[in-house]
């Protein structure tokens, strides 16, 4: 990450946790591990990698199927509170805290490691977003492997800042921004399209085999409307939504799941 993004997530790890409990955070994590599940099998134990873990969320929901995490994180304080998570949930049997850089990946494990790699919500503090997936292709098992990228998308800054903001110049601007305001803490972030992520993950030597979007239209409901008391309904729609190519390019944040580009002829020997 940026030296700003890491003092963000080292001395904000609480304020992150407690926007996990919202609405607008539980949703981005449901819709996430709902995708998720469409892909990993019920019955074999994978061996995945969670990069800038955060407060392991999902690798908790994943040790709670059975699954081995390794949570990577630059952050101890988010660590700290992953292992409370997992302690919690009594899955720490199955959970791995790594404290380590992202960036840093290739020294940090061996290549070919792991079956899932998670690379959620960290693409936008990078400063070699390219980088990072080509390192995580890396850590990829074999071409049956899976690595799960969500972003934050350049249509979702358009949209946020016509509909919640009404600034028509501010959302003009994000046509062609390449950056947004992250409000959570502050300073920027990396804003992504399907074209700039697909060109990444070919330089990466990664394809594409499912995109949802996430968060579509629920950020822009009337206030009227209790996101906790119709949170399951909105969780519905919002499944429906980002799983339709007509909506799921204008969601705040772009779900990709990528294998290897190339079948590797070593997985079938």
């Amino acid at each position: 990450m940026t030296d700003a993004g890491d003092q963000r997530f080292e001395s904000g790890a609480d304020k992150y946790a407690a926007y996990l409990d919202t609405a607008e955070g539980r949703l981005r994590l449901d819709l996430a591990f709902a995708n998720l599940q469409q892909l990993l099998p019920r019955t074999k134990s994978l061996s995945a990698l969670d990069l800038g873990c955060g407060t392991g969320a999902i690798a908790v929901r994943l040790a709670q199927q059975g699954h081995h995490v390794t949570l990577l994180d630059s952050s101890q304080s988010m660590l700290d509170l992953a292992k409370c998570s997992a302690q919690k949930a009594g899955v720490a049997e199955k959970i791995a805290l790594k404290l380590g850089d992202a960036r840093q990946l290739e020294f940090l494990f061996k290549s070919r490691s792991f079956d899932l790699v998670l690379c959620h919500n960290i693409l936008e503090y990078v400063d070699e977003p390219i980088g990072v997936l080509q390192s995580a292709a890396s850590a990829l098992r074999d071409s049956h492997s899976i690595l799960s990228i969500v972003v934050r998308t350049q249509a979702g800054e358009v949209l946020k800042a016509a509909i919640q903001q009404g600034d028509v110049a501010a959302s003009a601007r994000n046509l062609t921004a390449e950056w947004g305001h992250e409000s959570l803490y502050g300073g920027k972030v990396r804003l992504f399209t399907p074209n700039s992520l697909q060109s990444m993950l070919a330089a990466a030597s990664l394809t594409a085999t499912a995109e949802h979007g996430i968060r579509v239209l629920s950020d822009y409901l009337p206030t009227r409307i209790s996101r906790e008391d119709e949170y399951e309904n909105i969780l519905d729609l919002e499944r429906r939504l980002g799983a339709r190519p007509e909506f799921a390019p204008i969601a705040r944040y772009m779900h990709c799941v990528a294998r290897h580009a190339v079948q590797d002829t070593q997985d079938d020997k």
